[in-house]
């Protein structure tokens, strides 16, 4: 045993020193004429890794095969770190390019890991999972009866993952609710439409970005043109919605905060290596030539919506309103290996114009406005001084205007916030216009 154990020592320690001269020397090519300075080995710690390894393999109840020791092992170190670094095997580095793609097969959640449960950080507008009523911090604690703690994220989403037309039932537990929930979700391939525009009236546009992705910005500008053709002219006001939009690529975060700011700093990121020091600033243009614009935000509100509210928000571009983000401010970064996995490892935090960390805390918006559904009571007539009998007329209006009995139809289910931002933007008009004249 003495001997096994030794030699096993002798290997892994190998590997480690192999391994840490293999990045060395990638570290050195990619970071010429830098200092790169290799810590000790822990060599206790290897030697207390590899008797347990020992161990496994000679005492454990069933046989495990050594290669699932050591993938756990790795799977193990990297969920120790944070809820966002993982590793993925071949299978899961495809599924997470896939995903970046904008088109793949599942439940439509964007999702992370928290005390060994998966938790949902935003159901995507428009698929299985938030038609079927799963919402932002739910708690899926089973899949299909089958316990969550134990799996990693990986796993977790691979068995959310299937065959579309085919049933998976989520097991939750949700704040505010004594028992937990089942919710029985059908797959689909979610195709991922992440810009949606609607012209609210006259004047004022609407943008709806689901998502991050990399045709994201360019998608946004269409839309953009688009509605100041509808209008047949330019806008005086613009919603930018991200309200349950977890995030996505760091350059379309980028490229859409420049498209409403003419110069200054974006965002920048900083960690330990020189390559993750970045700065991203703007240039000249505003697509809206200055027009008020308003960012809803929530707590579904993730990672590149945070840069983009931030950004806005800091440079006075934008009012933000609506509830505090989600608070993602990590960067992390995909580092292919060289079993055909790769590694998603947190590199960097990152840091609005002003410096401010969104890690943990998130984007306070401006007006806080809560989420509710607004009903509009059914309008009843009422008596006016032009309906009284012998009313002085308006000598600068001839024609009096009467009160019609006429009951408008009722609206009902209408976005408080989003009739919030409009009327903030049309405030804002009116004082412009005023201040004009």
């Amino acid at each position: 045993m003495q001997n096994a154990t030794r030699y096993l020592l002798i290997l892994v320690l190998g590997i480690f020193v192999g391994s840490a001269i293999t990045l060395e020397r990638a570290v050195r090519a990619d970071r010429q004429n830098q200092e790169v300075t290799v810590a000790p080995l822990p060599l206790e710690e290897l030697r207390t890794f590899t008797e347990v390894f020992s161990r496994i393999q000679s005492d454990y109840v069933e046989p495990v095969d050594d290669k699932k020791i050591l993938k756990d092992a790795i799977q193990g170190m990297l969920a120790g770190l944070d809820p966002h670094s993982t590793y993925l095997d071949p299978e899961g580095y495809k599924e997470i390019r896939i995903g970046t793609e904008g088109q793949f097969g599942g439940l439509g959640i964007e999702v992370t890991m928290e005390n060994g449960f998966v938790k949902v950080v935003t159901p995507i507008e428009d698929t299985p999972a938030a038609k079927a009523g799963v919402r932002t911090g739910d708690l899926i604690i089973k899949l299909d009866n089958k316990p969550v703690k134990g799996m990693t994220l990986t796993e977790a989403v691979r068995q959310m993952r299937g065959r579309p037309g085919s049933k998976i039932t989520l097991t939750i537990v949700r704040e505010g609710v004594d028992k937990p929930l089942t919710i029985s979700v059908m797959r689909a391939v979610i195709k991922l439409q992440s810009v949606k525009k609607k012209l609210l009236e006259k004047d004022y546009g609407y943008i709806r970005l689901t998502q991050f992705q990399g045709n994201s910005a360019k998608n946004l500008e269409t839309e953009l043109a688009r509605l100041r053709k509808e209008n047949n002219g330019a806008l005086k006001g613009l919603i930018l919605d991200l309200r349950n939009n977890p995030g996505g690529v760091l350059s379309g975060a980028v490229t859409i905060s420049d498209m409403f700011l003419d110069k200054g700093l974006i965002v920048y990121t900083e960690g330990r290596t020189a390559d993750s020091e970045l700065r991203y600033s703007a240039t000249p243009g505003d697509l809206i030539n200055g027009a008020p614009l308003v960012v809803l935000i929530n707590g579904g509100s993730a990672s590149a919506s945070e840069i983009v509210a931030g950004a806005l928000q800091d440079h006075k571009r934008a009012i933000i309103m609506g509830t505090r983000s989600f608070g993602k401010g990590s960067v992390q970064t995909i580092l292919p290996i060289s079993n055909g996995a790769a590694l998603k490892l947190t590199t960097a935090r990152y840091y609005t114009p002003n410096g401010r960390s969104i890690q943990a805390s998130g984007i306070e918006p401006d007006i806080v406005t809560e989420e509710a559904k607004l009903t509009l009571t059914e309008k009843r007539a009422t008596l006016k001084e032009a309906d009284l009998a012998g009313h002085l007329d308006n000598d600068k209006s001839p024609e009096s205007q009467k009160s019609k009995d006429v009951t408008p139809p009722v609206k009902t289910n209408q976005d408080y916030q989003l009739q919030e931002a409009l009327n903030l933007l049309k405030g804002i008009n009116i004082l412009k216009h005023a201040k004009a004249n």
